[in-house]
């Protein structure tokens, strides 16, 4: 993760008259804190009515400069009762009507200058959601207090009623923030981190030293589908013996146990197959740090016996899954969860999971969330959908889901195709877009436990990427945007730990040339190696050629030419 410096504010904050113990908070409203860019403060004031618990966030003054509005969840018809995939429609504000639910964050396209709006510092209370009002406005909107739930199956505990508020609170509460983030340039939107700031922090005596980012091999995207071993691949100590191997010999901190390690309904025990105590062993002498999956509704039900138990064995840390609400109970289940794991030393992963609200700044050991409509969705996707994955899709996400939050879209494609050449295969996946693409991914997404998604036997096969896979960070120092449009095109340098620096560029499918300034660089000679498409990447998406050693300096602009559904990757470092 970047560095992070705290913006001048200006805060506009609610009522903070006492209320009665055990209020209910109205059902309707953006009761909280609203923030805005001082610079922009009489600007905004237009924009937003601001009453505390009962208001409407309102755009008109955008309605005729109106070109697109960009929102970071399909919108359904439905009541906020459950997550929806996070995949992208655009719509028109107009055309938005009350039925139309949408998730956050929603970017809105204003004659070029875009609004981003979200929440920060959410706790003990519901997320908020919009509908459109069909006049260019978008209303507030919350999943309202659980009234009655009834477990379904082993793996979530639905909601069958709710109460007419949305929250209890015994006493004066804090409430979330609001947040425009205003950028006339797009590019500015990647680096905007208000978030995360406007989050509370950890306690002055807490120590996260021990949280350790890295990368991740994951067995489930490619559904275990290893080949050219003399075992039989599936849930067992030998499978996953074999991707401890592959990680220990490309420096990856983690392998991840998905699904089927454990009966979902109970998660202290360990299926027939699967030795933990021998594979643990092996990891450890590996180095190789084992992090396990769970369903949160197990988790809920046996938290402190799972917990100690995987202390015990040492385990690195959880994926928990299915999440799926984000009423005031389960984002106090969200904060449970990172407390747990913290007083434990472990890491978390919040898959299946709602938009993140900086509650990563209190709890560290909180690496990263799903929450978006990421590659795992290649398995079941289809072709031509318009709110579906692909480079349109993989180029507008860094802009909108992304500046909420680290993001765990989990890349590393092996398998690539153009457009007319993909198909959705549940066993031996396939990305949309090239090579390249995926490479590109690592240094464009944010994500301090970033996946490999592939099969190890796959990488195996590709030892030129590999080389980048394995030396590419998940933390960084700082980043410059080289080039960004929002859905078409997005090229991003980030600064690792140790000085050097890695490039990352993406195009929707239009192919492109983009020219990239490098005085970011500074004084004195680089060496720089490409991972860039091949000459016929419009016909096979894995086509890549690798250059390298090219000598680069400060005073270039470096011209890159990127494939239909396209990427470029580059690592460059001082010269010797």
């Amino acid at each position: 993760m970047q560095a992070r410096q705290a913006p001048r504010l200006t805060r506009m904050s609610e009522d903070t008259a006492a209320r009665p113990e055990s209020v209910r908070v109205p059902r309707f409203g953006l009761s909280g804190k609203l923030l805005v860019l001082t610079i922009l403060f009489v600007m905004i004031a237009e924009v937003l009515i601001y009453v505390p618990s009962v208001a409407n966030f309102r755009v008109t003054w955008l309605k005729d400069r109106l070109q697109t509005g960009y929102t970071a969840a399909l919108v359904l018809d439905a009541a906020p009762n459950g997550m929806v995939p996070d995949s992208l429609a655009k719509q028109i504000l107009d055309s938005i009507g009350a039925r139309q639910l949408g998730s956050l964050p929603v970017l809105i396209n204003a004659g070029g200058t875009k609004v981003l709006f979200t929440e920060a510092d959410l706790y003990d209370y519901a997320g908020l959601w919009l509908r459109g009002d069909n006049r260019g406005g978008l209303d507030a909107d919350f999943p309202r207090h659980p009234r009655e739930m009834k477990e379904n199956g082993v793996r979530d505990r639905r909601v069958l009623s709710r109460e007419a508020y949305v929250a209890v609170a015994k006493d004066r509460k804090e409430l979330p923030w609001r947040v425009l983030a205003i950028a006339d340039e797009d590019g500015d939107l990647l680096t905007n981190t208000l978030v995360y700031q406007l989050s509370r922090p950890a306690a002055g005596d807490a120590d996260f030293s021990w949280v350790k980012s890295g990368k991740a091999a994951w067995d489930w995207w490619n559904d275990n589908n290893i080949y050219n071993v003399d075992f039989r691949a599936g849930i067992n100590t030998a499978t996953y013996k074999y991707y401890v191997d592959f990680a220990a010999r490309y420096g990856l901190a983690y392998i991840i146990l998905d699904e089927g390690w454990s009966p979902v309904g109970d998660i202290t025990r360990v299926v027939p197959d699967l030795n933990m105590e021998e594979l643990l062993a092996y990891a450890r002498q590996k180095k190789v740090g084992v992090i396990l999956w769970v369903s949160w509704l197990s988790l809920d039900k046996q938290l402190e016996s799972a917990l100690d138990l995987y202390q015990r064995w040492g385990i690195a840390g959880i994926k928990v899954d299915f999440i799926q609400r984000d009423d005031q109970l389960m984002i106090n289940y969200y904060e449970r969860v990172a407390r747990a794991t913290a007083d434990r030393k472990m890491l978390v992963d919040f898959h299946g999971a709602c938009k993140p609200t900086g509650l990563d700044r209190q709890y560290p050991n909180a690496l990263t969330r799903e929450g978006v409509y990421g590659n795992e969705n290649s398995k079941w996707d289809y072709a031509g959908n318009p709110w579906g994955l692909g480079p349109e899709h993989n180029v507008t996400i860094p802009f909108t889901r992304m500046v909420a939050g680290t993001m765990d879209y989990t890349p590393g494609a092996m398998l690539n195709a153009q457009k007319e050449d993909w198909a959705a295969i549940y066993r031996n996946p396939m990305s949309e877009g090239t090579r390249c693409q995926q490479l590109a991914m690592y240094v464009v997404y944010e994500s301090p436990l970033q996946m490999l998604c592939d099969n190890p036997t796959h990488y195996y096969k590709e030892p030129e990427c590999m080389d980048f896979l394995s030396a590419v960070p998940t933390e960084w120092d700082s980043t410059v945007v080289l080039q960004a449009k929002v859905g078409n095109y997005v090229a991003v340098a980030r600064k690792a730990h140790n000085g050097d620096w890695y490039i990352g560029a993406m195009t929707d499918w239009t192919p492109r040339d983009l020219s990239l300034d490098l005085s970011f660089l500074g004084g004195g000679d680089w060496r720089m190696d490409n991972w860039q498409d091949g000459i016929n990447a419009d016909r096979n998406a894995q086509d890549f050629k690798r250059i390298q050693g090219l000598k680069v300096s400060a005073g270039q602009t470096l011209t890159v030419h990127l494939a239909p559904g396209g990427g470029f990757a580059a690592k460059v470092r001082k010269a010797e």
